[in-house]
């Protein structure tokens, strides 16, 4: 099966960008489902954004406007930029693809400062 990691987390202050970076495995190319999602504490897993077939969405209504996915198919990365961040987007996020099974990342954890 298709292993995910991603890199790109940290600490930042409010007001600030970090950028997310996703590789796979397999390639990317292949995967018709690819996407974020985050864990925010005491919430469930939810989109933040995902890429299907090609076409992308923003799935949270907390970040619209301020993130940012896109893949490198010639480097296998799956990229989700962040700006304005806020400290109410604390959380870990995921990288995401589906190939009959939703396949999860480890996480990596953004803390954002006030």
């Amino acid at each position: 099966q298709v292993q995910l990691v991603e890199s790109g987390g940290g600490l930042v202050q409010a007001g600030g960008s970090l950028r997310l970076s996703c590789v796979a495995s397999e390639s990317f190319p292949s995967f018709d489902h690819i996407g974020w999602y985050r864990q925010i504490p005491g919430n469930e897993r939810e989109p933040v954004a995902v890429i299907v077939r090609n076409r992308s969405s923003t799935y949270t209504n907390a970040m619209r406007g301020r993130v940012t996915i896109s893949r490198d198919n010639a480097k296998d990365i799956l990229y989700l930029d962040m700006d304005q961040l806020r400290p109410e987007d604390t959380g870990v996020y995921y990288c995401w693809t589906y190939d009959g099974q939703n396949r999860w990342g480890p996480g990596t954890q953004v803390t954002v400062s006030s």
